[in-house]
Parts: C-alpha cells; sequence; structure tokens
C-alpha cells in the first residue's frame, strides 16, 4: 500500500515539475515558445516597454493546466504602439493572458478590418485578467480594443481597468449572423474617466458592447454576463453599456457620475438586477421585450428608467427599436428623481433619414407605446413623480 501511494505522490510531482516557464524579450522568442508550450507552461514576457509585436496564440491548455501568457512582474510589461492588426490574437483553448499595461495604443483600420489591442476568436475556456489599459485611441469610429469572437463559450475578462481610454469601445462580445460567441463573462473590471468620443455622430464610445445589430441580429443569444463592474465618470456616449442581443444578464455594477445609461438597446429576456447607479445623466434604458429590470439602487439621476417608444412590437417584427412588451419592473429602489420610471420616452421621434431603410426594412415614426410591462414593488424616496405614462 506504501508503494502505491509512494508512486502516486511521486507521479503528481513528477508532472508538476515537467510544467515550464518560457522567458521572452522579442517577436522571435515568443513564435518559438509558442511552438515549444505544453499545457501547463508558463510563457513569460520580460519586464520593458513593447513596440510591433504580433502575438499570436494559436495552441491549447486544458482545463486542469491552462496555458499562461503573463507579465514578469506587475506594472513591468507595456504595450505602447500603433496597431494595424493586434496585438494578442488568441484561437486557442485554455489561455491565460495576465498582468500587462497597454498604454497610449493608437489602433488604426487597414483594408477594411479594424485593429484590436486582444481578440479572443474561437476559443473556449480563455480569460484576461489584471490587465491594465489606458490612454489607448481608436482611429476610426465604432473600433473596440478587446473583443470577444466567432463562435467560441466561457470566455472570461476580469479585473482590468480601463482607464481615459479616447475613442473607442472597450469590450465588444461580438455577434454575427454566421458567430454568436456564448457565456461570456466579463466581472470586477473598471472603467473610469473615459472621455465623450470626438466622433461627429456622438456614438461608439460604449465600455461594454454586447451584439453590434439589435435590428437584425437581436434574436440571437449570447447568455453573456456583466457583473461586479465599476463605471466611474464613463463619458464616451450615451450607453456605457449597450445591449443589443437577447439573453444577457446585468448583474452588481455600479455606476457612478456617468454621462451615459445602461442601455437595452434591442435584444430580448435580458436581466438587469442589483446594479447601483449614484449621480450621472440616467439609469436604465429599455427597448425590448420580456426584459427583468429588478432590485436596482438608483439615486440622484433626473428620470431613473426609462421605456422607451418603438417603431415595432415583439420579437419578429424588424424594427429600428423595439417597443417594451412583456418587461418586469420590480423591487428597485429609486430616490431623489425627479421622475421614477418613465413609460414612453421618445413619443413620435421621427428617424426619417437617419438610418438605411434598405438595410433596415422599418417604419421610421417612433410611435409605438410600451405595452404589457408589469411595475411591481418599486420604492420610491424624494422622488417628484414615480410612475409617469407618456
Amino acid at each position: 500500500m506504501k508503494k502505491i501511494v509512494l508512486l502516486a505522490l511521486f507521479g503528481s510531482l513528477t508532472a508538476t515539475a515537467i510544467c515550464k516557464d518560457y522567458t521572452i524579450h522579442n517577436q522571435q522568442e515568443f513564435d518559438q515558445a509558442v511552438s515549444q508550450v505544453k499545457p501547463g507552461d508558463n510563457i513569460v514576457i520580460a519586464a520593458g516597454t513593447y513596440k510591433d509585436l504580433l502575438l499570436n496564440v494559436a495552441v491549447s491548455g486544458t482545463e486542469k493546466q491552462p496555458i499562461t501568457i503573463k507579465a514578469e512582474g506587475k506594472d513591468k510589461v507595456t504595450f505602447t504602439e500603433d496597431v494595424y492588426d493586434h496585438v494578442f490574437n488568441v484561437t486557442g483553448n485554455y489561455i491565460v493572458l495576465d498582468g500587462f499595461t497597454f498604454k497610449g495604443c493608437n489602433v488604426f483600420k487597414k483594408d477594411g478590418k479594424n485593429a484590436v489591442l486582444v481578440e479572443f476568436f474561437n476559443t473556449k475556456n480563455c480569460r484576461m485578467t489584471n490587465c491594465f489599459f489606458t490612454q489607448n485611441t481608436a482611429k476610426t469610429q465604432f473600433m473596440p480594443i478587446v473583443v470577444i469572437s466567432g463562435y467560441g463559450e466561457h470566455n472570461q475578462v476580469d479585473h482590468c481597468s480601463f482607464i481615459t481610454d479616447i475613442d473607442n469601445m472597450e469590450v465588444q462580445v461580438k455577434v454575427t449572423k454566421q458567430d454568436c460567441p456564448k457565456y461570456t463573462l466579463i466581472e470586477k473590471n473598471t472603467f473610469k474617466d473615459k472621455p465623450k468620443v470626438t466622433w461627429p455622430i456622438y456614438n461608439g464610445g460604449e465600455c461594454v458592447q454586447i451584439g453590434q445589430d439589435p435590428i437584425l441580429l437581436g434574436n440571437l443569444v449570447p447568455n453573456a454576463t456583466v457583473q461586479n463592474n465599476t463605471f466611474i465618470h464613463c463619458d464616451g456616449e450615451p450607453e456605457v453599456i449597450s445591449n443589443k442581443s437577447t439573453g444577457n444578464k446585468y448583474l452588481n455594477n455600479y455606476f457612478e457620475d456617468c454621462q451615459g445609461e445602461l442601455v437595452m438597446r434591442g435584444g430580448h429576456d435580458c436581466l438587469v438586477d442589483g446594479n447601483t447607479f449614484k449621480g450621472g445623466i440616467g439609469g436604465i434604458r429599455v427597448n425590448g421585450t420580456g426584459h427583468t429590470i429588478s432590485n436596482n439602487n438608483i439615486s440622484n439621476i433626473k428620470t431613473a428608467i426609462r421605456l422607451m417608444y418603438g417603431m415595432a412590437k415583439g420579437k419578429e417584427v424588424t424594427g429600428f427599436y423595439i417597443a417594451p412588451s412583456g418587461c418586469t419592473v420590480k423591487n428597485n429602489h429609486i430616490s431623489n428623481a425627479e421622475t421614477g420610471i418613465l413609460v414612453g420616452d421618445s413619443k413620435n421621434a421621427d428617424w426619417a433619414g437617419k438610418f438605411d431603410v434598405n438595410r433596415y426594412p422599418s417604419r421610421t415614426m417612433q410611435d409605438v407605446a410600451p405595452f404589457d410591462n408589469q411595475f411591481t414593488d418599486n420604492v420610491f424616496t424624494n422622488t417628484q413623480k414615480t410612475i409617469v405614462y407618456n
């Protein structure tokens, strides 16, 4: 019996011992390390400032032995460069990116393709953690700096900071007709001090975007979760978080003095629960069907929750905006507001000439009122008007 136990222990120690660290200083060493790395190994990028690296990661770890690509130390590895393709392009599974700084990168569009700082493409169970993004600038509108795309699942962005990034979207879950990443987790990140975009159209500056085409692809179901994140002074555009797909969850996030809202721009059947809003221009904005807006704490905001008019109703009809229906708004605590819940904003707004009706075959008049929504057990404190129907 002792012999069996000792053999098992020896086997375990041997398995641990064969995991290797590859310390790299340049492109050639990185490529060589990737060609040799095995599950459980680490690629350590040496302390320094790097430019013009194309870090392609097509290898895979395993559930018990992921491959970790990490900085040599906290705040020790910085990427600062003009990016025309990518810095990290991860296409393998069970990969961890840990501890990198991206500072002052300019992200360009080339040959019709957006460059990106980090992309997980067709990946499963990959993670980016403890990374710091600051003063990175998109040189073309509607460009994200971190993208989860393809048909992957269970990818994660956590404990990262996005501070004073310019004219870009920070984190995008890319939903296309062909591919819809599933079960992405975005949690415990900090988004802060994001200035208003400089584009003529006040758009393309979301901190988090789940889906891009709410009109034609809003029914696709990423099942993403955005939870326990902090958003402070995020003023990039009117949508701090932009939901444009179905079945996502927005839980226990904290918003302070943002010039934007948590927006159900499109999609259906999402859960917005337990979020806190303090100050700023707005709280939660709703289009689409079947959403649950519950247990949110909203204070010192002019209008806390807005249900918008639409051009159409239901899940099957194409509309540039879908009127809210079948939504449940319950157990929210609203204080120090002019209006607690506004049922019917943007009434009779005329969108003629403002979107391509050939691409989006929709009526242009925003005249379909919210309907069949439930409002229960909401608490209003020092609020001039509790629920207003327009």
